[in-house]
């Protein structure tokens, strides 16, 4: 019974995911919209209702199933509850974006089945498990990116990513092969207990192993240098896609990345073969760094929010970066369970920008940052939401991105890496730049051209708005989910 119950926000997406099969068997291509956009919503908000009563309950903390090959506990229903909130957003404002286009109901059948990976993932307490969600995950994802496939640039952003996918996905298996040749075991915990036993005689084959599934994960979380994909996949996919992407896909990453590493590979037991923290402190820097001078580059703003996305999980990187053992497991809890808190945050704030750039695109507006210049004057309450996406984004006490970043960078310092904070703040400051510019082009600059608004789609309105609220809740009620995060988090250690 209770491992039944403990299923039910991934049996959600599953549900959803038949049901949009079933309505689309009968009527192929002629079902409502409404009517598939609301199954799909159903099945996500299902899924973050079902998170989130357990995670507060805990009635299903520490759950093992299949002989311990998912487990369910707080890390793994804290970020279902993050899946479900995103998709639940991309699909109402999916109703209007996708209205007129073909394959409706494959849109959403492959939102569904890409967020059932998803939560899978966050519960894979194996390594075939892990691979296996990965790719349930991945391969919706790469048809939802070419889902414009009569757009060049969409066809060849999913190219792109479908290419660096598959070698990725080639390293991250190669690489689980390397540790079950030195462990003898998919199972994390089988695997932290080999490492300090007989896989002492393969420390270098165990080293290079756990090197290529950091490369694997590297790629789905975006982080540089194996970055490449996101830019070109985020702007040449739909804009509800790429929201999806860039937020839920890129939380998937991170939930597999926490638990592999820190239940089957702890650092005090692998520091002989392989230093990941060293690894992931090179990571957070570059992947910072990179991801924000590119975006203060751009002119285009979709373009500008890909490598923004970039920045920012540079930022989640201090999570596993400050994991030096100074402070002891309190300081190391306390820094992994500011990076959840941040990505719940950016679950809103990020959603809500890219699906304001989804606004844009059914207006017809144009992609660059003088393409937006005056739309405040016709849509000013999506402007003021955008506003809010954009400086939450940057740090500032609008929304919930302050409180987070905050926690994150104070975790830093009460590791012992106040340097690593330090970056994290000083690239904090020149995303404002950038950010700024939005915001700027939106409220003050005159349009270069007359504009014509005569439509005002009021599922995507409902979703930017929503997005814009929780942020903004986010900035006081971050303490709603404190609790939960520092607790998954301490629960690794």
């Amino acid at each position: 019974m209770i491992g039944g119950v403990a299923l039910a926000p991934a049996g959600a997406f599953v549900l959803a995911a038949l049901a949009l099969f079933v309505l689309d068997a009968f009527s192929p291509g002629r079902t409502n919209g409404g009517l598939l956009a609301g199954v799909s919503a159903f099945g996500a908000f299902g899924a973050l209702a079902a998170s989130g009563v357990l995670l507060l309950s805990g009635a299903a903390d520490g759950v093992e199933l299949f002989g311990g090959q998912l487990v369910v506990d707080g890390m793994s229903l804290l970020f279902t509850f993050i899946f479900g909130s995103v998709t639940a957003l991309v699909s109402i404002a999916s109703l209007d974006y996708v209205r007129e286009l073909p394959h409706r109901a494959e849109y959403y059948m492959l939102v569904m089945l890409a967020a059932t990976g998803m939560s899978l993932m966050a519960s894979a307490n194996s390594l075939a498990v892990a691979f296996v969600a990965l790719e349930l995950a991945s391969l919706p994802s790469y048809a939802l990116v070419a889902y414009l496939k009569d757009n060049r640039g969409s066809v060849e952003g999913a190219l792109k990513y479908f290419l660096i996918g598959a070698l990725s996905s080639a390293i991250f298996v190669y690489g689980i092969s390397l540790v079950y040749a030195s462990t003898g075991s998919l199972l994390l915990s089988d695997v932290a207990g080999a490492v300090g036993g007989a896989a002492a005689g393969y420390t270098g084959v165990l080293g290079v192993g756990v090197l290529m599934i950091v490369g694997g994960l590297a790629f789905k979380t975006a982080s540089v240098p194996f970055h490449f994909w996101a830019p070109d996949a985020y702007e040449g996919a739909p804009a509800p896609v790429s929201a999806f992407l860039s937020s839920a896909s890129k939380a998937a990453g991170f939930v597999l990345a926490f638990r592999i590493l820190l239940v089957g590979f702890p650092i005090e037991t692998v520091v002989g073969s392989i230093d990941w923290v060293l690894l992931f402190q090179v990571l957070a820097v570059l992947t910072m760094t990179v991801g924000n001078f590119a975006a203060a580059t751009q002119e285009r703003v979709k373009r500008m929010l890909a490598y923004s996305s970039v920045g920012h999980a540079g930022y989640v990187l201090i999570g596993l970066a400050a994991l030096t053992g100074v402070g002891g497991a309190s300081a190391g809890s306390t820094v992994l369970g500011a990076s959840m808190l941040h990505l719940v945050v950016y679950g809103f704030m990020n959603t809500g920008a890219f699906l304001f750039v989804a606004l844009a695109e059914y207006w017809g507006i144009g992609r660059t940052f003088e393409d937006y210049n005056g739309l405040a004057r016709q849509a000013p309450l999506a402007c003021v939401a955008m506003t809010v996406f954009m400086f939450s984004l940057a740090g500032l006490p609008v929304g919930g991105g302050f409180v987070s970043k905050y926690y994150l960078f104070a975790g830093a310092v009460g590791a012992g890496v106040p340097w690593l904070a330090a970056v994290g703040a000083i690239n904090s400051a020149l995303s404002l730049y950038y950010y700024s510019r939005v915001v700027k082009s939106l409220w003050i600059e005159e349009p270069v051209s007359e504009r014509s608004i005569d439509r005002y789609p009021t599922a995507l309105y409902v979703a930017v708005l929503t997005a814009a609220v929780a942020t903004v809740f986010l900035l006081p009620g971050l303490a709603v989910f404190d609790g939960a995060a520092f607790d998954a988090a301490a629960a690794l250690f």
